[in-house]
């Protein structure tokens, strides 16, 4: 047995930036922030940050496009992939991301965006106390295109 499993919570680099498939599915993509504080060898605080790739489909990426902004802090849960593309010249490139399957924004009604929201990518319900996204509630049986990606298409220019 195997898990690839990603949880982060850190903060937006950048607002969404929301597209759209050639068969109209959408895709959000957007950096996210994790840092970590700790003492080096002579005492001294120091930070350090890790920048992650974010792609977030269907759904989740029009909750995501419209409800998240630069500097807003989430909670991501999703699976680490990495896929090759070829650049215009050609050239064999490699970018990892994250892909989400669900995001909780984090703060408090002062943080420029209201109290915190839950989304999920299936449309599976939530599990515990999480709260559902608005619009959610909507019963029906899931079908296959909810949990598979569309082919990756160079021409998107999707890479960051």
């Amino acid at each position: 047995m195997s898990i690839n499993k990603v949880i982060l919570v850190g903060n937006l680099g950048k607002d969404p930036e929301l597209r759209y498939t050639p068969s109209g599915a959408p895709v959000a993509t957007f950096s996210l922030a994790t840092s970590e504080r700790y003492k080096d060898r002579n005492g001294e605080q120091q930070e350090k940050t890790e920048w992650h790739n974010i792609v977030a489909w269907r759904q989740l990426a029009e909750i995501c496009g419209k409800y998240l902004h630069k500097g807003k802090q989430v909670y991501i849960e999703g699976k680490i992939q990495t896929r090759k593309y070829q650049d215009r010249d050609g050239n064999d490139r490699y970018i990892t991301e994250i892909v989400a399957d669900q995001m909780q924004m984090l703060g408090g009604r002062g943080d420029e965006g209201g109290g915190a929201g839950y989304a999920r990518q299936s449309s599976a319900a939530p599990r515990g106390d999480q709260r559902p996204a608005a619009g959610g509630g909507q019963k029906r049986e899931p079908s296959r295109d909810d949990f598979e990606e569309p082919p990756f298409n160079p021409d998107d220019d999707i890479p960051f």
